[in-house]
């Protein structure tokens, strides 16, 4: 008790000068702030991953089973039964797409896209893809088409509106023999994923429908894989691969986009670097602070040694004023990044160029194990940088000191 009474009076003593709760500030504002910016860096990453993989896969599917050089595959392959017994219980779903280069045009405005060839209900059952106008639902028979919000907006077009599709057939280059296939389609809904690759350049047909304007018959493009394990994509990707061999082609959603994965990785690599340099001046502000403390309370250490106090209480009070500036300090940096955070995820106040960083928002995430780490690793080395200053001041001699003043 004594400890801590001495403690909370060198803290809070309005008799005390200015000067030291001015310094105290400054080395609780460096922690808070260092603690944020780490926990606010990892959250960014972290978030970035996790949405753009759902996203992707959500998609184009954990793994795809394409013909080699986009080969064509036929529709009733005879692997089909052997993809579905090496997927076992982990596949959730697999579905044959179609998929191909095409032109779309509007009252004189033409835009390059990708066009796939899907079943009806393909949007229903993507969970982070936003139907924003119209209807997810292709209807069988019908020249329907779903296409992404920002093409929509290009070509000046709306649910219910016509657009004309040229495509090549057998991706031939045309000729009088073999023109290319030309088909109006109406616009049944409008999509937005958050990724400009998809929202900018994506249309969506029935596969049937595709099928014939691309001259594939019973041809398939290849086959999307969505499996209930994201953990088991490496291992069933190398064994379908080894099992079905040519003309097949087995990629991951990882690999498509290596380049993304590869740039979160490297966004990564500054972070310990960062979180060393801000340890570095929080453990400086900590022991500059508590020195000060040291030479301000000089004449009182002495009095207490003359009273008795052995050097260990000594110690313990000065290393107690340390865990109170660490504990404020990673207090409040915990609470001012979960600020941001909240603020970031229920008004989205900083938008991004999607065409640069594929999403249009900034994701965070909210993970108590983020917070309890860095908390946990602040705390501990704020407390590590207040033992030296509390060992200087348990060395004071109480006769130096009393002559001194």
């Amino acid at each position: 008790m004594f400890t801590f009474f001495v403690t909370k009076r060198f803290l809070f003593s309005k008799k005390d000068s200015k000067a030291f709760s001015f310094f105290s500030g400054i080395a609780i504002s460096g922690i808070a702030i260092g603690v944020a910016t780490v926990i606010i860096a990892i959250s960014v990453l972290q978030g970035f991953e996790q949405l753009l993989t759902r996203k992707l896969i959500n998609l184009d599917s954990h793994i795809q089973i394409t013909g080699f050089s986009n080969n064509q595959l036929p529709a009733v392959d005879r692997n089909s039964a052997q993809i579905k017994r090496i997927l076992g219980g982990y596949g959730e779903r697999i579905e044959p797409y179609i998929a191909s280069l095409a032109i779309i045009n509007k009252k004189g405005m033409n835009e390059g896209i990708t066009l796939k060839g899907v079943k009806n209900d393909y949007f229903r059952k993507l969970s982070d893809i936003r139907i924003v106008e119209g209807r997810g639902l292709l209807n069988t028979g019908e020249n329907e088409m779903i296409i992404g919000r920002t093409l929509a907006t290009r070509l000046f077009v709306k649910t219910g509106d016509k657009v004309n599709i040229f495509a090549l057939r057998n991706n031939e280059v045309p000729s009088e023999e073999n023109p290319p296939a030309i088909e109006k389609f109406e616009i049944a809904g409008v999509f937005e994923s958050g990724l400009a690759k998809y929202d900018n350049n994506f249309a969506y047909i029935n596969i049937d429908n595709a099928s014939s304007l691309f001259g594939f018959g019973e041809n398939i493009s290849g086959y999307e894989i969505k499996l209930n394990n994201v953990g088991a994509t490496d291992s069933l990707t190398y064994v379908l691969q080894e099992s079905l061999r040519y003309p097949h082609y087995v990629t991951t959603v990882f690999q498509i986009y290596r380049h993304i994965f590869t740039w979160i990785e490297l966004q990564r690599k500054p972070i310990p670097i960062v979180l060393t340099l801000i340890i570095i001046v929080a453990i400086f502000n900590i022991i500059s602070t508590l020195l000060m403390v040291v030479m301000e309370k000089t004449q009182a250490i002495g009095i207490f040694k003359s009273l008795g106090v052995n050097k260990r209480k000594i110690n313990f009070i000065f290393l107690q004023h340390g865990v109170f500036i660490g504990f404020l300090g990673v207090a409040a940096g915990n609470l001012l990044a979960f600020v941001l955070i909240w603020l970031q995820l229920n008004y989205s106040v900083i938008s991004l160029p999607a065409e640069i960083y594929f999403t249009s928002e900034v994701p965070l995430i909210l993970d108590p194990v983020i917070f309890g780490v860095i908390s946990g690793l602040s705390f501990l080395l704020a407390v590590i940088a207040a033992i030296l200053p509390s060992s200087v001041a348990a060395r004071i001699s109480a006769i130096s000191t009393l002559r001194f003043n």
